[in-house]
């Protein structure tokens, strides 16, 4: 269901939020720059039948109210361009508001893909209160990855991204050893998008595999 979030700044934005009523633990979930589209949605439900309290808050809320794009080229370049009118404190603040407006005492988690999976990467190391991380194709965790994270982090990278070189994968398991990081051979960026010409089935599956263990193991 759609809800309203708002940001300590006074920022109103929306959220979908998936997920028993009576959950034991939490997710944030952080949007690529197609908006809380559907492929995010159904992502939301994947987590929400293992048993989390899901919120997706809308970060584009703060340019343009209810977008979400499709995976052509327009929206690509529409996605880009409302991406760069969000600043990245705004965006955590956003994310903030999410965190906050799970139920209380709940241990919480965070995940996010393409622009999120950055985010996400954020959401470890400039705030506190996740128990775990998890990014997807975050072009830019690499230009912060000497920065500690305050809890356990899995990261996903395709091996043919062409906007992620492999360079900067390794510079970051170089920086941060203690951080999990898998790479999937044949797959480039959004191949865990079922909507997206790039996507990848078996790997998209193996790596959600990991990711629900992973946050299993360490939310909770």
């Amino acid at each position: 269901m759609h809800v309203d979030l708002t940001a300590a700044d006074g920022h109103t934005l929306s959220a979908w939020i998936e997920g028993p009523a009576n959950a034991s633990r939490a997710l944030v979930m952080v949007q690529e720059i197609f908006g809380v589209n559907s492929h995010m949605r159904r992502l939301a439900g994947v987590y929400a039948a293992q048993g989390y309290r899901v919120v997706v808050p809308a970060l584009f809320d703060r340019v343009s109210r209810g977008v979400e794009l499709g995976y052509t080229a327009d929206d690509v370049a529409r996605g880009r361009t409302l991406r760069s009118a969000v600043s990245d404190a705004h965006a955590l603040a956003d994310i903030e508001a999410a965190r906050t407006a799970l139920p209380a005492g709940l241990p919480q988690g965070i995940i996010g893909y393409c622009w999120g999976g950055t985010i996400a990467w954020w959401g470890a190391t400039k705030l506190t209160g996740f128990k775990a991380a998890v990014g997807y194709y975050g072009s830019g965790i690499a230009a912060t990855k000497d920065v500690v994270p305050n809890c356990p982090v899995q990261l996903h990278f395709g091996e043919d991204d062409s906007g992620i070189p492999m360079a900067d994968v390794r510079a970051i398991e170089a920086a941060r050893p203690e951080v999990e990081v898998f790479v999937y051979e044949g797959a480039g960026h959004g191949f865990a998008c079922e909507q997206r010409g790039s996507y990848v089935k078996p790997q998209a599956a193996k790596a959600e595999a990991r990711s629900i263990e992973f946050l299993a193991k360490h939310v909770k």
